[in-house]
């Protein structure tokens, strides 16, 4: 016998709203395609207008925004303020202390739902169906289409084990029309029906971060440094969870250099959190990355399908090929991206540069393609500063191309790429011919020096001590350290 749909939890807000639109990546690259063939800004701009989202899809996306507003009430006694109706219990205290950030803790994201129910409901809600003061009343009906924006949200399944379904498909199911409330003759839901049965079988999500950290599989893929406290956790669910759901979650990865190129990271939602001190390479299509108060580190990643966002950041730097760049409350970040779309920069921002996709690594391109990501447009020197901060007007700067290297992917991997996707713009390109040039003229001048045989020796060995001080300073040294030899570190990076 079939019982009551068991309703998964909503998904963390997105920080764009592509995410209202899902494209496979053939009709990306096929956006990417027109918006290249344009001449100007102005029929790009008209081509961008033809673009359209559900308007309730819109209302829901901005409502849930309010998951993650800074609240001096909340942090003072921990709770909302005013209250909200019907407020849910929580569950164990031990399980929401586990996870203390809105955007990890799947708790909060439940609670957020729950607390503010009647509310999402009622602005979906057709005007006709509210009282004069906006609210529902005891005959309210919530129309197919609401339901349906409302599955944006909310899924679930007919039994824990089951498929996952869109809202709407559950609640729309013949065996659950008297428990979601649906008349076969209005083609509506019931206001009060529809909401006791969400609230009733509203369950935390068992794909997010907070249940992968629990019971998902655990990853050996960092090593235990030497003096420092053995912290670094690695998870994942791949091996469970359905597709758009897939998770690798890693924290507190130190001093070490971890290089992957996995199926278990293909199509997978990463979440990086307090790593520090460390070079992470995830070589492989990823869906979306978010990386968390993270610090002098470097993040090298393949093509990132949705999102990566960043929050909390300081001294890091990241690689990567991404639909969007989003970045908040970050201080001292470098980003070399290829993007399609402005680089949002967001509240709490400090000394953002922002530089041109520099590498490359043989699958890249294969991968770009999975992800319907294309070389052009590309706006990464043109980011959109949504929030500026009365203290500091100039939150970011471009790298001046005489600060510009090439960044070098040290592992051997099959593929068909061998140079930077899309080539490097003009001025930086202009610059590292320079330098190749200075190179030159200077191994031309050693080569005609005539030294003998004693003063090349000693001449390497000077030489060889500045690089080295040189790797000190720079903490490249570090790197360079932690990589292991040639044919286990091309074993790591693709398995």
């Amino acid at each position: 016998m079939l019982g009551a749909a068991e309703l998964g939890e909503v998904r963390p807000p997105s920080s764009h709203l592509r995410s209202l639109s899902m494209r496979s990546p053939e009709e990306r690259l096929e956006w990417s395609e027109i918006l290249s063939n344009c001449i100007s800004e102005n029929e790009i701009e008209k081509q961008r207008n033809q673009v359209s989202v559900d308007t309730l899809q819109f209302l829901l996306f901005l409502y849930i925004q309010q998951l993650n507003r800074v609240s001096l009430r909340t942090s003072l006694i921990g709770e909302e303020w005013p209250s909200p109706r019907n407020r849910s219990q929580p569950p164990d205290p031990s399980e929401k202390s586990k996870c203390h950030h809105k955007n990890w803790n799947d708790y909060s994201h439940q609670a957020f739902v729950c607390d503010h129910l009647s509310d999402l409901l009622e602005l979906l809600l057709d005007p006709e169906q509210l009282s004069a003061s906006f609210h529902s009343t005891p005959s309210s009906s919530v129309s197919r289409e609401a339901v349906v924006a409302l599955s944006f949200l909310i899924e679930g399944t007919v039994s824990r084990a089951g498929r996952i379904y869109p809202l709407h498909e559950l609640a729309l199911w013949q065996p659950l029309h008297v428990d979601s409330g649906f008349s076969k003759i209005s083609k509506t839901f019931s206001f009060y029906k529809l909401e006791a049965w969400l609230r009733a079988h509203l369950t935390g999500n068992p794909y997010g971060t907070s249940a992968c950290f629990k019971s998902g599989k655990k990853l050996a893929w960092a090593h235990q440094v030497e003096g420092t406290t053995k912290r670094a956790k690695i998870a994942c669910n791949t091996h469970v969870a359905p597709g758009v759901h897939r998770m690798v979650v890693m924290s507190q990865v130190c001093k070490q250099t971890l290089a992957k190129s996995s199926d278990t990271l293909v199509g997978a939602h990463v979440r990086i959190h307090r790593c520090s001190e460390s070079f992470i390479y995830l070589l492989s299509p990823l869906r979306s990355v978010t990386i968390e108060k993270c610090r002098n580190s470097t993040f090298v990643l393949g093509p990132v399908e949705t999102v990566l966002h960043l929050h909390s950041c300081d001294s890091v730097k990241v690689i990567a090929v991404c639909h969007r760049l989003t970045i908040s409350s970050t201080t001292s970040c470098i980003f070399h991206v290829l993007t399609p779309v402005r680089p949002l920069i967001l509240s709490g921002n400090q000394s953002v540069t922002f530089a041109p996709f520099h590498t490359h690594y043989p699958m890249l391109e294969d991968h770009m393609a999975r992800t319907g990501l294309a070389t052009v447009p590309n706006y990464w020197d043109n980011p959109m500063v949504i929030c500026r901060d009365n203290s500091d007007s100039n939150v970011f700067q471009l790298l001046p191309p005489c600060d510009f290297y090439v960044f070098i992917i040290p592992f051997e991997m099959e593929g068909d790429t061998t140079e930077i996707p899309g080539g490097l713009p003009p001025a930086y390109q202009k610059a590292l011919n320079q330098r190749e040039e200075n190179i030159q003229i200077w191994q031309k001048t050693v080569k005609e020096a005539h030294l003998t045989k004693d003063q090349r020796k000693q001449f390497q060995v000077l030489v060889e001590n500045k690089f080295y001080e040189w790797l000190v300073n720079t903490g490249h040294r570090q790197q360079l350290d932690s990589l292991v030899p040639a044919a286990i570190g091309s074993k790591q990076a693709a398995g």
